[in-house]
């Protein structure tokens, strides 16, 4: 009984020798690549309109932020260059955070990671449909 509801939840054994399974992989990697990289788009099309907004009436303060923000972007480079030398293979934030911070760390991390993505997606998507919504009269 337990098989057969296991063979009705995850399907039965698969042949890695079956080309549809290297077409469905390829599938998958692909829509983490679009979901991965709305990430960095999202950020750089909506966080520099969203933080000038949110200054409001003191707009004299942009240009701190715009130093601000390149200082960061700085800052991230520089630290990603140290974590390509220390993880040349690669690993992202849950290796990273497991090996140099611990498991705790690195849970945090992956986390953070997956409902940063989630939410990404969910901003692009409600962008989206706002742009192309908006040629219409209000």
């Amino acid at each position: 009984m337990l098989a057969r509801l296991k063979g009705l939840l995850f399907g039965g054994p698969k042949n890695l020798l079956d080309p549809r399974i290297h077409h469905n992989l390829a599938l998958v990697a692909m829509l983490a690549w679009i979901g991965l990289g709305a990430d960095g788009l999202s950020s750089s099309s909506y966080g520099p309109e969203e933080a000038f907004l949110n200054l409001g009436g003191h707009v004299h303060l942009a240009l701190y932020l715009m130093v601000a923000t390149v200082v960061t972007v700085f800052l991230i480079s520089a630290s990603y260059s140290q974590i390509i030398e220390l993880f040349p293979t690669g690993g992202g934030g849950y290796l990273v955070g497991t090996k140099l911070l611990g498991p705790t760390a690195g849970v945090v991390s992956g986390s953070a990671l997956v409902i940063d993505y989630v939410l990404t997606i969910a901003i692009s998507t409600a962008a989206g449909v706002e742009a192309i919504f908006s040629f219409l009269p209000p």
